[in-house]
């Protein structure tokens, strides 16, 4: 699929790649067309779904100013993934693969609000308190300290990889090979610096009646202290997340090297997708905001998953400018965990995971329609089909490697 460039009426074009957008995602990206801050065109990935303010999947670009809700609550969320050398046939049977979980399982603690039992070192922690005052009252808390290496909830996952053909003609070169695969963020961290500086942006904004389009996309000017700070405690929460991915990951691999002692970790790759970042775009420099996207620069190496029932991707970037050099982070939810809990049925959710192993559906823990029901808001049906996001934005990226889950550990 080609972008669809609208601008009928906007202050700046909509670029999309999103085919069929929700109305709630298209008036998000209407509202962005008409943000007194933004500079250039609002790019939809082809994921892009509603969010909270901006939709998920879309990528902005802000002049002298920073969006906390363009970056959003998990800040510094993304993707780790490792390539091993062990032939895939190794862990074709079920058994091996589900003894493999449930020690991971043991190790890594899995869950919303399920943390380490103990605080945990880091000299980030340490490093960002010498160096930021009076903020070290608000963040790193014992609670950042207790959840850094834990994977968190919702589409959160840990999983056991294969690679396949791309082209449908039998397996990849040399054979399919073991991938491991972490997706997971800056956990409580993120979202509190998101809701602090959020709060403070509104204040501004109104205090001096800036005409937002939507009071959900107040903005911070980064000259002043409080955009300034912002941008310092959002830095701190990438280096958290990542940080807590390789933790996790460094996990994965001492207990994948416990089934394959013979293993040799080949490669590594680690992405954002929830960030802001100073860039090149215009012939200026602009701040880009990525929510839900990841960076697809020329030749950058990137990961695009899918839902835990299918497949993900390893791409390399194409450096197209028109969506700000970017990509979209995932498969993209299709319902809302309501309407997935309301519409599924547990039958063909667990048709869709034959032959990976998983734990299964869970009791739904929020309220309304789906109260007393199990909880299929995961399941591989709530998300758009990976296939047909990859296709549409071939002209972003070019796929490299296909991955099927053998076994998905989902918070």
């Amino acid at each position: 699929m080609k972008w669809e460039q609208f601008e009928d009426g906007y202050s700046i074009p909509v670029k999309s790649w999103c085919e069929n957008c929700e109305p709630g995602a298209v008036q998000q990206a209407v509202n962005l067309a008409h943000h007194p801050a933004l500079v250039g065109h609002v790019a939809l990935m082809p994921d892009a779904h509603q969010g909270y303010g901006m939709p998920i999947g879309g990528v902005v670009a802000a002049e002298n100013a920073v969006i906390p809700a363009a970056v959003g609550v998990d800040i510094g969320c993304g993707m780790i993934a490792v390539e091993t050398d062990i032939p895939a046939e190794r862990f074709a049977e079920m058994p091996l693969r589900r003894a493999f979980q449930e020690r991971l399982k043991a190790r890594i603690p899995v869950g919303e609000g399920v943390s380490h039992k103990t605080t945990q070192n880091w000299e980030g922690f340490e490093s960002y308190t010498a160096n930021n005052g009076m903020r070290a009252d608000l963040w790193p808390s014992k609670l950042d300290r207790m959840n850094l290496g834990t994977l968190g909830g919702g589409n959160h996952f840990i999983e056991l990889q294969k690679s396949t053909a791309l082209d449908g003609s039998g397996e990849p070169e040399g054979g399919a090979k073991i991938w491991l695969m972490i997706h997971s963020g800056s956990r409580n961290l993120g979202k509190r610096i998101e809701e602090h500086y959020h709060r403070i942006a509104n204040r501004l904004c109104t205090r001096f009646r800036v005409p937002l389009p939507d009071k959900d996309l107040a903005f911070l000017p980064i000259e002043e202290e409080d955009g300034h700070h912002y941008f310092t405690d959002m830095l701190f929460a990438l280096r958290y997340a990542k940080e807590n991915r390789r933790r996790m990951m460094e996990t994965m691999k001492e207990t994948f090297a416990e089934f394959a002692p013979e293993t040799t970790f080949i490669r590594t790759i680690d992405i954002h997708h929830n960030y802001a970042a100073f860039e090149e775009h215009f012939g200026k420099t602009v701040c880009v905001h990525r929510k839900g996207a990841t960076s697809a620069k020329l030749d950058e190496i990137g990961i695009i998953p899918g839902s835990m029932g299918t497949a993900s991707y390893i791409v390399r970037g194409l450096g197209n400018p028109n969506s700000f050099m970017s990509c979209s982070h995932g498969a993209g939810r299709r319902m809302s965990r309501i309407a997935a809990n309301t519409s599924l049925t547990v039958e063909a959710c667990n048709q869709a995971m034959d032959g990976i192993v998983c734990e299964r559906w869970r009791p739904y823990r929020g309220f309304g329609k789906a109260k007393g029901r199990l909880d299929l808001s995961e399941a591989p049906q709530a998300y758009k089909d990976i296939e047909s996001v990859i296709d549409a934005e071939r002209d972003l990226i070019e796929p490299l490697v296909r991955l099927v889950p053998l076994a998905s550990l989902k918070g």
